[in-house]
């Protein structure tokens, strides 16, 4: 399985949460877990798990243009705590974008990632990053089987996911709509791009930098912990396969609390009450109205009085 984490605006956590997924995939133990850095601006993992600059993305995109079977990602990547692999992208905007480029370029390039994924009891997390327009990085999200789009639920972030997600949903088969952080309340979220999302990850800046592999990670707060029992409910979503196309969905399928692609769960659905999704047939996500307006504070939407968050901005070293 190949599953693209991205965003479309600012750091909301993308690299974070696909190690987290990775650590907390069902069936680890049988698993064989990867995370890929595709991300145009560079990656971080090397840096924060104390990584050799190679392998990595630039050695698998020179080994690319020779070797065309699947085997030659796996003699480029590095060991994670847990037993995880990493296909690591050097920290520099420059070098990773012409890595990413020259692999997507390449003959069976793009596809590379999906051939692997293909195999049995194997999970490839691609970390796309923030996925602009002409990205070197669609051309893998494309291929993915699932895309999880994360956007903080500040103003500006939901301008900018509401200009796109009608776009981004088209890539995949099983879109989904992350929500991380402090901000606008869930139920407004969806109810404004019209569209359930799939979990909302809490501000955790302790548990983030932990997973994230900072060793000096900010001291945890009493009552934390939310973010790996998201990331492991997240996780066990996306490790159910999808309902056959052919498979009818049931009538109810359709109401608000359908949440794309992912088997059922509890959604907010009004205050006080939920809505429980049946399983059944994904619905694409529907037509956004024209970029949503995201009214000033005070008219409209609702806030829930806390300040801007910086949850999803990656845990500073």
């Amino acid at each position: 399985m190949l599953i693209a984490v991205c965003s479309v605006k600012g750091s909301p956590g993308v690299t974070t949460l696909a190690v987290a997924l990775a650590a907390q995939w069902p069936q680890a133990e049988s698993t064989r877990r990867l995370i890929a850095e595709v991300d145009p601006s560079g990656g971080d993992l090397a840096m924060r798990f104390g990584l050799s600059a190679t392998p990595g993305l630039v050695s698998l995109a020179a080994a690319a243009r020779r070797t065309h079977g699947p085997g030659v990602v796996w003699e480029h990547t590095q060991a994670l705590p847990g037993r995880a692999r990493v296909l690591a992208a050097p920290p520099g905007g420059g070098h990773a974008r012409a890595a990413l480029s020259t692999l997507t370029a390449t003959p069976n390039g793009p596809s590379l990632l999906h051939a692997v994924a293909g195999e049995a009891g194997v999970v490839v997390l691609a970390d796309c990053g923030r996925v602009d327009p002409g990205s070197p990085a669609e051309a893998i999200a494309r291929r993915a089987d699932a895309l999880v789009l994360v956007t903080g639920t500040q103003g500006d972030d939901l301008a900018h996911t509401a200009a796109r997600l009608g776009e981004l949903a088209g890539w995949t088969p099983r879109p989904g709509l992350l929500l991380t952080g402090e901000g606008y309340p869930t139920v407004d979220v969806e109810r404004e791009l019209g569209v359930s999302a799939i979990g909302r990850l809490p501000h955790d800046p302790a548990a983030a930098a932990l997973i994230s592999g900072h060793r000096r990670a900010p001291a945890r707060r009493r009552g934390s912990g939310g973010l790996a029992r998201q990331t492991a409910a997240l996780a066990r979503a996306l490790a159910t396969p999808a309902a056959p196309p052919s498979v009818a969905a049931p009538p109810q399928a359709h109401a608000v609390g359908m949440v794309p692609g992912v088997p059922a769960q509890q959604v907010r659905h009004q205050p006080g009450t939920t809505v429980s999704t049946p399983i059944g047939h994904r619905p694409s996500i529907p037509p956004l109205r024209p970029p949503m307006p995201v009214p000033p504070l005070g008219n409209g939407l609702s806030r829930n009085g806390h300040q801007p968050s910086t949850f999803g901005k990656e845990p500073l070293p």
